[in-house]
């Protein structure tokens, strides 16, 4: 569970912070990136349900891998350019950030795995959707103890509760879109709910946390470190935007889940033509 981030000594008065510096551009961005990285998921999974064994595995991973480095947390980042604290400029542990990444990453995959191979029941759905939201929260929490700032941080529990809860319903979701979902619009669909959900998660975490002042010799040392928004979050989030829209458009272009189970079987017939002269 997340706790508070700064110097001892106590927080001080609370500190006013805006979540909407640049207006409605940073939310509809946040927005776009993770509808992005949704479909190319969902188009990824409806692609490993016609496959089976390693070929399963390898698009369930790269589904993963979309869903939690473009779809989450790259969201998320987006949306935290649109936060500032007046007077302040806010750093970034690198190491943190990156870790952040990571963690949707992993976490996603296992949710996915679990429900690859697990079969179509309740019991791996449930269970996938409570890892990945887990780790949808996760990845937020530990994101935002990357901040470096001369600030206390603390957050409401019940609304970091209703986050969590709010990531564990959009984690059961998307899988439950993943398995019975395979047309391209069906897709589409999917993935404008799912960014929403996501964004919502990420804004009622925002909201629950709170900020308070410190002393200026001790919040000076919250600052030591880490990069800034523009040279390092701001070329990062561009080169995964770029690499998820050409995936996007290869994806898009590769063959659909039934075009490769009509190519399996007519491989098969094939097979058994040959084998029985």
């Amino acid at each position: 569970m997340p706790t508070s981030m700064g110097m001892a000594g106590g927080p001080g008065l609370m500190v006013a912070v805006h979540n909407f510096s640049y207006g409605l551009l940073t939310p509809a961005l946040a927005y776009v990136m993770s509808c992005l990285g949704c479909f190319l998921g969902l188009r990824c999974t409806t692609r490993a349900r016609a496959v089976h064994g390693a070929s399963r595995v390898r698009w369930l991973l790269l589904a993963a891998l979309t869903i939690g480095t473009a779809g989450v947390w790259g969201m998320h980042f987006v949306a935290m350019l649109g936060f500032s604290i007046p007077g302040q400029t806010i750093r970034y542990s690198v190491p943190v950030t990156i870790f952040s990444m990571l963690i949707a990453a992993v976490v996603v995959s296992v949710g996915l795995l679990i429900v690859g191979f697990g079969g179509d029941g309740l019991a791996p759905l449930l269970t996938g959707g409570f890892v990945i939201g887990l780790g949808v929260a996760g990845m937020h929490y530990i994101g935002m103890t990357a901040m470096r700032m001369p600030d206390v941080m603390r957050y409401s529990i019940g609304l970091v509760i209703l986050s969590v809860i709010i990531a564990v319903v959009t984690g059961t979701v998307a899988l439950w879109c993943a398995l019975r979902l395979d047309t391209l619009w069906s897709a589409i669909v999917a993935c404008l709910i799912m960014g929403v959900a996501v964004s919502g998660m990420h804004y009622t975490g925002m909201a629950a946390m709170h900020l308070y002042a410190t002393q200026a010799a001790t919040g000076m040392a919250g600052m030591q470190g880490g990069a800034s928004a523009t040279s390092f979050l701001l070329p990062l989030i561009f080169g995964i935007s770029i690499l998820t829209l050409v995936m996007t458009a290869v994806i898009s272009l590769s063959p659909t889940e039934a075009e490769i189970r009509r190519d399996a079987e007519l491989i098969e017939r094939i097979a058994s033509s040959h084998s029985r002269h």
